[in-house]
C-alpha cells in the first residue's frame, strides 16, 4: 500500500464497500456477454431517444398553438421517461441471469 493520499472519489468508494459490507450487499462481477448485452441495451436506447427527438424536432417546425406545442412536450417527456424505465429493467433483467446462472 502506498503511503500517498487518498483522493475524494477513493475515500467515498471505500466507504461505500465497507457500508455494503456491513449491510451484506454482495458485490456482483459481470461476465463479457452481460457486460456486452447491457452496451448493446444502452446503445439502442440511445438510439431510440436520439429519433424521438428527431421526431419531436419536425413536429415542433409546424405546431404554433401553445396548447398543443405543451402536449407535444409532455408526449417527449414520457416517451423518454418511458425509454429510461425500459433500459433500467432490461439491465436488471441481464445482471439477475448471472445470479440464476451461477446457482
Amino acid at each position: 500500500m502506498t503511503d500517498a493520499p487518498k483522493s475524494a472519489y477513493e475515500l467515498a468508494m471505500e466507504k461505500l464497500r465497507k457500508k455494503d459490507a456491513e449491510t451484506g450487499v454482495a458485490e456482483q462481477v459481470l461476465t463479457d456477454e452481460q457486460r456486452a448485452a447491457i452496451a448493446e441495451a444502452r446503445s439502442i436506447c440511445e438510439s431510440r431517444v436520439a429519433e424521438r427527438r428527431i421526431m419531436h424536432r419536425s413536429t415542433m417546425l409546424s405546431v404554433f398553438d401553445p396548447a398543443e406545442r405543451e402536449e407535444r412536450e409532455a408526449e417527449l417527456r414520457r416517451d423518454l421517461e418511458r425509454f429510461t424505465s425500459d433500459l433500467d429493467a432490461r439491465i436488471k433483467r441481464i445482471r439477475e441471469q448471472s445470479g440464476a446462472n451461477s446457482t
